[in-house]
């Protein structure tokens, strides 16, 4: 059954172009087009599509005003916004009027066919599910913990951390909320570009009479769905913060979250570690330098002593073939396969941070936001299995002298 697209778009030169672009998609069919937002509106409820194909900037009613109306009247159909605006600005307001992607002209048609069959598949899966009876839905629900960590600083756990948050809501349609357990220096809200009026500091001050509803009015809402519990607004306030409270939080996100990330310091702590003891996953991220190897190598140790190991999967942050530690010696030294590469992309992530706007939204065809779409499917297979590497009879040379 070919999926039914919908294009809206005051250029007709622009609409014609997209039609070409899916003439030879098999699995696709345009049934009808629309000059602005208002005539969207009236083909939405006469030809029933699946997707909408939407710009912004149209004459008598524009794509925001048009997404949210349909949103709310037809949600059936699914909104992907078109602009040659990429501004936090525009994405902000698309995702909050209820789109379901948004796409910065001019895109190529790999890029258009592979948006349009996500968001249509995603829309399958969510009708499939709230078709269920509650309680059925309620008995499959298995609320996972994944802890982001490292031992060192610097190796992108925060960026590394909200672009799978943002991912995993995105990808699976469910709720997502992400800690920040980075209790002196934690830097999640400017990440997201929240602005938060309460944080964790002044959460545990009513950590008594916490249940999920009070706890909800703790967390910032991102554009995208995404919830936040911001760290402390000073440093001095971390040690307000115990093990005790981070185990009652979580216990309590559970209720109400289909996925809870965590980012963490670059060290081991009493809250850390009652974080790293309720997860279901952490994700230890590592980069091809000696000093990340070394400290990486000790919280091994020390994850193992404490007999966590088995949750770790080792993701390799900043992946490239030009630095001179391969891989391969790297995994050896550890005793652990890499079980998901992140290339190296500065550009993309600086541009990123400095917006406070994660990339997997502003830059979705990117080959780092592919590869943060790869760690959010194998975060959601909820396996954690440890790969051993077989150890070599004999190490050589200055690496293997460093950690034999």
């Amino acid at each position: 059954m070919a999926i039914k697209i919908l294009i809206v778009d005051d250029v007709t030169e622009t609409r014609e172009n997209i039609k070409r672009l899916l003439y030879f998609e098999k699995d696709m069919m345009v049934v009808g087009e629309a000059a602005n937002g208002e005539e969207a509106v009236k083909l939405t409820e006469k030809l029933n599509p699946d997707v909408l194909l939407m710009d912004i900037n149209m004459p008598v009613m524009d794509g925001i005003t048009a997404t949210e109306k349909i949103s709310l009247e037809y949600p059936k159909a699914s909104i992907i916004i078109m602009s040659v605006q990429g501004e936090q600005e525009y994405l902000k307001k698309a995702m909050v009027a209820g789109a379901r992607e948004y796409m910065v002209k001019p895109f190529s048609t790999d890029e258009l066919v592979n948006t349009i069959r996500k968001v249509y598949d995603f829309e399958q899966k969510r009708r499939a599910q709230l078709s269920e009876p509650a309680v059925v839905r309620e008995l499959r629900r298995d609320p996972q913990i994944i802890t982001v960590f490292s031992t060192k600083g610097g190796v992108g756990k925060t960026t590394v951390a909200t672009n799978l948050a943002v991912t995993l809501a995105r990808q699976t349609r469910k709720k997502v909320v992400i800690i920040d357990l980075d209790l002196q220096f934690g830097d999640v809200a400017v990440m997201l570009n929240v602005v938060p009026k309460r944080t964790i500091t002044e959460l545990i001050q009513d950590i008594n009479q916490m249940d999920p509803d009070l706890l909800e009015s703790y967390l910032v809402t991102h554009p995208t769905g995404v919830k936040a519990l911001p760290c402390p607004t000073r440093p001095e306030y971390a040690e307000l913060i115990t093990g005790a409270h981070v185990e009652k939080i979580l216990g309590i996100l559970k209720h109400n979250y289909d996925y809870i990330v965590v980012d963490t310091p670059p060290f081991f702590h009493e809250t850390t570690l009652t974080a790293l003891d309720l997860s279901h996953q952490i994700l230890l991220l590592v980069s091809l330098d000696l000093p990340t190897i070394k400290n990486v190598k000790l919280g091994l140790e020390v994850l193992d002593s404490l007999h966590l190991k088995g949750k770790v999967k080792l993701v390799l942050n900043r992946s490239s073939t030009e630095i001179g530690i391969k891989c391969e010696d790297m995994e050896e030294s550890l005793g652990l396969k890499v079980a998901a590469h992140i290339p190296s992309d500065g550009r993309t992530v600086i541009a990123s941070v400095n917006k406070g706007n994660p990339f997997v939204i502003t830059h979705p065809n990117t080959a780092i936001s592919e590869s943060i779409d790869k760690l959010a499917k194998m975060v959601m297979l909820r396996e954690a299995k440890r790969q051993a590497v077989p150890r070599a009879e004999e190490k050589k040379g200055f690496f293997g002298r460093l950690f034999g």
